[in-house]
């Protein structure tokens, strides 16, 4: 068992009373693992059918499933190439409730380290745009890094306060996820270094925190809206609080009750202020009653149709020159040709991005990654990214090289190592089992290697 603050304990024996024995004993058991596949790539029976994984279900997540730790996920091709996500299970829950659909405007406020940002992106499909922000500029980097591996082409990932995005996005958004920074109290199983973190001190301290977030994402919601908020805590003063509090101040907010979700229990109106009945449409994931962490989301609907949307203006100050957008329809004319993808093409420094369109200027916003990184721009060339590799399909490129997720070429190739391989000259996309994992370019006999350093296997 982890090492569980005493004064944790108390709390918690107070508020679930009978419930608490078995609710402690839970720690007891081991963490769950679980990955998500992703719906970018190919479906749940095609990676079932592919995976020679030991997998079972995730019950209420589609794309979900319980893996043994043996199987060791993250260190196989696979995981190199986005098939899949490795998330907590119950992480799962969130973005079937928030429920995006292709083509809609999607903000995750809070999206570090991209699981339920990659898992929007996978139901949106390509079409619309997500916006994903987190505030800590290390864990914006590690956002934009897992948003790449899974292939994810129209996003724009930001490093901003919410409060700054609010002056931007005003009432731009169709739906908002809000997945808080919180006492993390869900997590002790998982993390027992948020055993050592936790104090009653620092709940009180996240709660308010996490008012000013909402306050902020209301701001950016537009009419007729959707919005959920999530944590990853028990804590009754961060969840259903935090709602009564925002249905206080937003009367125009309806709190939604989810869909019917096997083995989640209602939220507890008796652990707010005012007793308000609403609060049992918000959710909790318990570990004693479910497999998986500690967990609770609450859907919200703006009921603010008549108002219109406000309309961004449309400018940009890093509009890619002719010169590049010409370098870049070069190859892509030589290399792609079937790619189509719509969007306005955006240049910082030497790095050409494709970026959704319809969104506000940008300018004054700290911007990690503007849209779809395409490449480098060279003296007279255009050298493509390892993002461009993982968002394509290998039918849009003229010239691929397959190889299975068994051979030693593509374990050399993932430490570095140039290959020897028969293929045309030029820029080929090289595939695990027929899915992208990175770009080499052949010479007529061998493989020169351009997956990243920051990436390559030494194991």
């Amino acid at each position: 068992m982890p090492a569980i603050p005493s004064n944790f304990k108390t709390k918690m024996n107070e508020l679930l009373l009978e419930e608490y024995p078995s609710f402690i004993q839970s720690y007891l058991s081991p963490k769950t693992l679980a990955l998500r596949v992703n719906n970018l790539k190919l479906s749940p029976a095609q990676f079932q059918a592919l995976s020679h994984f030991q997998l079972r279900k995730v019950p209420w997540a589609e794309e979900g499933f319980y893996y043994s730790e043996s199987d060791r996920p993250g260190k196989h091709p696979y995981h190199s190439a986005g098939l899949y996500y490795i998330q907590e299970p119950s992480a799962m829950a969130v973005c079937p409730i928030l429920d995006p659909q292709p083509g809609e405007k999607v903000l995750d406020l809070c999206a570090a380290p991209g699981g339920k940002s990659t898992h929007i992106a996978a139901r949106l499909n390509g079409q619309g745009v997500l916006v994903a922000n987190e505030f800590t500029p290390n864990r914006a980097k590690i956002l934009a890094e897992n948003m790449e591996r899974v292939g994810v082409t129209n996003a724009v990932i930001l490093n901003e306060r919410p409060q700054k995005l609010a002056q931007r996005f005003s009432g731009f958004f169709d739906r908002i996820l809000v997945d808080a920074p919180c006492s993390g109290e869900g997590m002790f199983r998982k993390d027992p270094a948020a055993c050592s973190e936790w104090s009653l001190e620092n709940a009180a301290r996240c709660s308010e925190r996490q008012g000013e977030i909402l306050a902020a994402a209301i701001e950016m919601l537009g009419p007729g809206g959707s919005l959920v908020y999530s944590t990853c805590t028990f804590s009754p003063e961060e969840n259903e609080q935090i709602i009564e509090r925002l249905m206080e101040h937003y009367p125009n907010l309806e709190l939604i009750p989810p869909p019917s979700l096997r083995l989640f229990s209602p939220g507890r109106p008796e652990w707010s202020k005012s007793g308000n009945a609403a609060l049992a449409n918000t959710v909790r994931i318990w570990p004693h009653k479910a497999e998986g962490e500690g967990h609770f989301i609450a859907l919200l609907k703006s009921d603010l149709s008549h108002l219109r949307r406000k309309n961004p203006p449309s400018r940009n100050a890093n509009l890619a020159p002719k010169e590049s957008v010409a370098l870049w329809q070069k190859f892509a004319s030589e290399n792609l040709p079937k790619l189509e993808k719509q969007g306005t093409f955006i240049q910082f420094a030497d790095h050409l991005y494709l970026s959704p369109e319809g969104l506000p200027d940008l300018s004054g916003i700290k911007v990690v990654r503007p849209g779809w990184h395409l490449g480098v721009l060279k003296k007279n060339r255009f050298e493509p990214s390892h993002a461009l590799a993982l968002g394509l399909k290998p039918d849009q490129t003229q010239k691929s090289l397959k190889l299975t997720a068994q051979d030693q070429n593509l374990f050399n190739y993932l430490k570095g190592e140039s290959i020897r391989l028969a293929g045309d000259k030029g820029w080929n996309l090289l595939c695990v089992d027929d899915y992208p994992i990175g770009w080499g370019k052949h010479d007529g006999s061998s493989l020169k290697n351009h997956y990243p350093k920051g990436l390559r296997w030494n194991y």
